[in-house]
């Protein structure tokens, strides 16, 4: 096929097509299919523009539809004890990376007075007995997995807990599409499941004086991998045995949490993070606490390297939590965000039993 004849393949308009069948003969017909091709090219490239922005929007309205019908049955339908998934409260201030970290092998950040640093570990694998390197855990799968695997724990009291068929009905819950195949949701939760069985966390606390503690906390101490039947799929739990210390922790300082919220934010990072650190912060709050933004930055801005950014960013997410919650006491300004003692009926979860006489009048997020 010659230069001109892949050009007009490449011409699908019906009215291009009529204008390149008019010039043919004509002395400058090859300059004008260049033209037309131009045009042709041009056309498709603003209306996949189009499909694009068509495609935010929906989504865009997807996830409103879904912030509303939330808020709508939140309110009609006070939080029950079958609507309580929990968290290590620790884990509600710690946030995990909230993107792949790559083949960065170690995470690590400070919020406020406090520094988390997350290690990437080794897996065996039954398939060849090789131990084999596992990625640092990140995003909102791997927040929902630890909801998932704390919830049971604390519902079954006990720290060895099946996961195997529990993780899939988990899945569907926060409405997720339970697929199969290199790119499906089951392999992405199976792969941070297991990036978080594999990794060790470290929590240095700091009064901001001459005390300092390091604490030492790997979630989990075994896992029982499996490979499905005929060695084909991904390598993943069947049962998973948190580290007794991290167990009697967590049956101690479980934070509960609203799972019909936590489903209007199950695609983002950062978003989860903001639910559980509100819900930890308003539960035992008896006095105002004023934050600046760079407390919230350094508490919310992984992702963000200026202030500026983040505090856009960070506007927008924090106005869909208050879809949610239109009633949270609340507020953010130029200087950063103050939060108010809440009435039980504006909480995210049920008020702590037997508040504590004073307030933290911590100003570090």
């Amino acid at each position: 096929m010659s230069g001109i004849e892949e050009k007009l393949a490449r011409i699908r308009d019906p009215d291009l097509l009529a204008e390149i069948e008019g010039a043919r003969g004509g002395f400058l017909f090859a300059t004008i299919v260049e033209h037309v091709l131009h045009r042709q090219l041009a056309r498709a490239a603003e209306a996949a523009s189009r499909q694009a922005l068509t495609g935010r929007r929906l989504d865009m309205a997807r996830d409103q539809r879904r912030r509303d019908a939330v808020r709508e049955v939140i309110e009609n339908e006070p939080t029950a004890p079958e609507n309580l998934q929990h968290i290590h409260s620790v884990l509600a201030l710690c946030g995990l990376p909230y993107r792949d970290p790559g083949s960065a092998r170690e995470f690590f950040r400070d919020y406020g007075r406090n520094s988390l640093s997350l290690l990437a570990g080794r897996l065996k694998n039954p398939a060849n007995g090789e131990m084999e390197p596992q990625g640092l855990p990140y995003g909102p799968k791997a927040r929902l997995v630890l909801l998932h695997l704390c919830t049971e724990a604390v519902r079954q009291r006990s720290p060895t807990i099946a996961v195997a068929d529990s993780l899939s009905g988990f899945m569907k819950e926060m409405g997720f599409a339970v697929t199969g195949g290199e790119r499906g949701t089951i392999r992405q939760f199976k792969e941070q499941l297991n990036r978080l069985a594999a990794c060790t966390m470290q929590i240095g606390l700091w009064d901001g004086g001459d005390t300092a503690r390091t604490l030492n906390v790997p979630p989990f101490r075994q896992l029982a991998l499996w490979l499905p039947q005929g060695g084909e799929g991904h390598v993943w739990s069947k049962t998973v045995q948190f580290h007794q210390d991290f167990y009697d922790n967590l049956i101690q300082h479980a934070l509960p949490v609203d799972i019909r919220a936590a489903r209007a934010f199950s695609g983002s990072a950062r978003k989860l993070d903001l639910l559980f650190w509100v819900g930890y912060r308003l539960r035992a709050l008896q006095r105002p606490l004023r934050l600046t933004w760079t407390n919230l930055h350094g508490q919310f801005g992984a992702d963000n390297a200026s202030i500026r950014s983040f505090r856009q960013a960070f506007k927008a997410d924090f106005a869909h939590l208050c879809e949610v919650f239109p009633k949270l006491p609340i507020t953010l300004d130029d200087t950063g965000m103050l939060l108010k003692p809440a009435d039980a009926s504006t909480l995210l979860i049920p008020p702590r039993s037997g508040r504590p006489a004073r307030a933290s009048r911590a100003t570090a997020a």
